[in-house]
């Protein structure tokens, strides 16, 4: 594990990557913080230029790491020929939102300053996360343009940080409603889940308790920055996750059809699936997500 490992709560397995011949391990994209580092993959063979997916883990915005078993489905793609590259950025536990958005915004400009050394296709960028990561991708998808949520002075301010296709998984989007609607969905969460306490994941990232800072929480909704010209976006979300309500994705995906249209933004909710559900991670799955983003960036 990476810098930012150090701290988290909880860890979670390393993914198995011996078997990937072509890779680099830690280049840091920005050099405030340690956890600003990345790693690359390439496909076995071929000199590109490469469409990239840009990998965030999730983690409650306090734990994870570029490294985990998170980005397996991810690395599926390098047989579809796409690069991957993993992205750790600052948790809650060492600054607050919207830092972790500027970050994921300083490694995709690093990716376009960086293309042409290591073998990226700077026009063919995705996003792709779960959880917390989930968020990440919507955020880095809507957010073009939104002086506040980016700090050029992290580096490459040149390059532009817009994305040609967001996956998200199981994202949470509007704080202050998860209780509700978790409890709408008889999934009523426990103290550790009560997304509304002092020390919950969502009031950790902000610094204050979410029920106490409205309009904190609407700068930190990707819903609010929805506009024209979005890349078009994969969400999916299961309908037994009883930690991110399934309505957090359906209510985004609602404001994003009203501004974008139907076909731009597509809601794939799964039955019978809990929150980080090994049905995402399936191969058949996977494979959806791969065809999606094929006919996005390769069509």
């Amino acid at each position: 594990m990476t810098e930012s490992a150090n701290l988290v709560p909880f860890i979670i397995p390393e993914a198995h990557t011996a078997h990937i011949r072509r890779k680099l391990f830690d280049l840091p994209y920005a050099s405030v913080s340690p956890a600003q580092k990345l790693d690359i993959y390439w496909p076995a063979e071929g000199d590109g230029p490469f469409p990239v997916i840009v990998s965030i883990h999730g983690g409650a915005f306090m734990g994870g790491d570029k490294r985990d078993v998170q980005i397996t489905p991810m690395l599926e793609a390098l047989e579809r020929g796409y690069a991957v590259v993993g992205v750790n950025y600052r948790m809650s536990g060492e600054a607050k939102f919207p830092v972790l958005v500027h970050d994921v915004k300083a490694a995709i400009r690093w990716v376009r300053a960086n293309a042409a050394a290591y073998m990226f296709d700077p026009g063919r960028i995705a996003v792709w996360g779960g959880a917390a990561g989930g968020y990440q991708a919507l955020m880095a998808g809507v957010s073009v343009g939104v002086p506040e949520l980016d700090d050029l002075s992290l580096g490459n301010p040149e390059q532009p940080s817009d994305v040609q296709a967001v996956v998200a998984w199981f994202p949470p989007t509007n704080f202050l409603l998860m209780d509700a609607q978790l409890a709408e969905s008889g999934l009523i969460p426990g103290d550790v889940e009560d997304h509304s306490a002092a020390d919950s994941p969502e009031s950790l990232l902000l610094g204050r308790k979410t029920t106490t800072v409205p309009d904190l929480v609407r700068a930190a909704n990707p819903e609010t920055y929805i506009r024209p010209g979005a890349p078009p976006m994969l969400i999916q979300h299961g309908l037994l996750d009883d930690t991110v309500p399934y309505q957090q994705s359906a209510t985004f995906v609602a404001t994003a059809r009203a501004i974008l249209g139907d076909d731009h933004v597509t809601l794939d909710l799964i039955p019978g699936a809990r929150h980080g559900d090994p049905a995402f991670g399936a191969p058949e799955n996977v494979a959806k997500v791969l065809d999606f983003l094929d006919s996005v960036l390769n069509s």
